[in-house]
């Protein structure tokens, strides 16, 4: 295949990563923001959806349609149930302490991690995919007789792959209306700018970050359940997620929405493709090194604010 149709093939490639990675980071940014917690269980929120999406495929069974739809409900609703137990039961409890919370996450890292490998197993397994028919992409060339279009060999991608991006896309069109236009939202903005000012008019502040903490964690879940028929299912496959995730967060700027979806598109889309030409572990260090510079030169990121 020639140069053109292989940088297309991975420019979509990374598409699909982009689209997960913005939801998935997203709901670690959206924790951050209004509860100023480092979530570092996130990723194993994500390995709970693919694991839950699993779950509820092979246990519904039938067409793969059916098992995949019930997975993108009941799979977020468990990771957010979690998540809001976990708030009660350890986060509120260390006052939501920025040094506690990050060992009580690490703890819920674990605890969630080996309960995984004992209910699920080590094995990685698949999840089918509702539909995933292929589709020839075509090519256009210059030859004697002028521009000719041709379809070559390989080029192509599957209508599963192109469901996720655009999935992903009004998700976050959904979100963002969720968090500018309810009432829910207002609250979770005038949380995330003054606490004590939301507490001094009414606002049940703990409530807004159990429920914030499980949104978090739901929507973890969610990019999982959408990934998981590209992927496969698997105990450790929260540690990627997160990594990409803090990365994003950083570079985008701590708590902003924006510059969490901006960055997800630049560390998605330079992944696809950097994993394709040369190899994924060369696209981690050139992701890492960014979050260097970024630190560096700026160091609330691209759409952060500058502390005062």
């Amino acid at each position: 295949m020639e140069f053109g149709p292989h940088l297309v093939l991975a420019i979509l490639e990374g598409a699909v990563g982009a689209a997960v990675l913005a939801l998935t980071a997203l709901g670690l940014s959206l924790v951050f923001g209004v509860m100023r917690v480092v979530n570092v269980a996130h990723g194993e929120f994500f390995m709970l959806g693919a694991v839950m999406a699993w779950f509820v495929a092979a246990a519904i069974g039938g067409h793969p349609a059916v098992g995949f739809i019930a997975a993108l409900v009941i799979a977020p609703l468990v990771a957010g149930v979690i998540a809001m137990a976990a708030d009660w039961l350890v986060l509120k409890r260390v006052n939501y302490d920025p040094e506690a919370t990050i060992v009580a996450t690490i703890g819920l890292l674990y605890i969630m991690q080996q309960s995984a490998l004992m209910l699920y197993g080590p094995e990685a397994r698949p999840v089918e995919a509702p539909f995933n028919s292929r589709i020839a992409l075509p090519w256009v060339e210059w030859g004697e007789a002028g521009l000719q279009l041709y379809y070559p060999w390989g080029f192509g991608t599957t209508s599963y792959k192109l469901f996720v991006i655009v999935a992903a896309v009004v998700l976050l069109l959904a979100f963002w209306a969720f968090l500018s236009r309810t009432r829910f939202g207002l609250v979770m903005r005038a949380t995330q700018l003054d606490r004590e000012t939301a507490l001094a008019f009414g606002i049940p502040v703990e409530t807004v970050y159990a429920l914030v903490f499980g949104l978090g964690a739901a929507l973890a879940a969610l990019a999982a359940v959408l990934i998981v028929p590209i992927q496969q299912a698997h105990y450790l496959m929260g540690g990627d997620p997160l990594l990409l995730s803090f990365i994003v967060v950083i570079i985008g700027g701590l708590g902003s929405i924006r510059g969490t979806i901006v960055a997800a598109l630049l560390i998605g889309m330079s992944d696809g493709v950097i994993s394709v030409f040369f190899s994924p572990t060369l696209a981690k260090i050139l992701a890492t090194l960014l979050v260097a510079l970024v630190l560096v030169f700026r160091p609330q990121g691209l759409y952060g604010k500058t502390a005062t």
